[in-house]
């Protein structure tokens, strides 16, 4: 398992337990993945994870650059559409996830990084 894929499992988790419904994960297209998708409430959630062993080069967060941002929401309209929800209200969140003594954990969760 690599370093991303860990960082993502302990995303899900950590959203799971934040009372959040987890629709899918590594959600796929042409333009993009998204990492995971999940619901809170009527609000469907597109989380960028980003994991790092340390921040020496900057915060996880750093590296949403405006291009994967982009990819991000295209891959996300693409999603709404398919699932009949253009409609439904959407925001994009990203989690960083960093090592701990007790192992990898989110650090730091960004409710609506990038929204409009």
């Amino acid at each position: 398992m690599t370093l991303g894929q860990e960082g993502e499992d302990v995303a899900a988790q950590y959203l799971a337990a934040n009372g959040l419904e987890i629709l899918t994960r590594n959600f796929r297209t042409r333009s993009g993945e998204i990492d995971i998708i999940a619901k809170d409430k009527k609000t469907i959630v597109f989380v960028e994870v980003k994991t790092r062993t340390s921040v020496i080069f900057g915060y996880p967060a750093e590296f949403v650059t405006r291009s994967k941002q982009q990819k991000l929401l295209k891959a996300a309209v693409y999603y709404l559409h398919t699932c009949g929800a253009d409609n439904a209200p959407a925001r994009f969140d990203v989690l960083e996830v960093l090592p701990t003594p007790q192992g990898l954990a989110v650090t730091n969760h960004i409710i609506n990084a990038f929204g409009r």
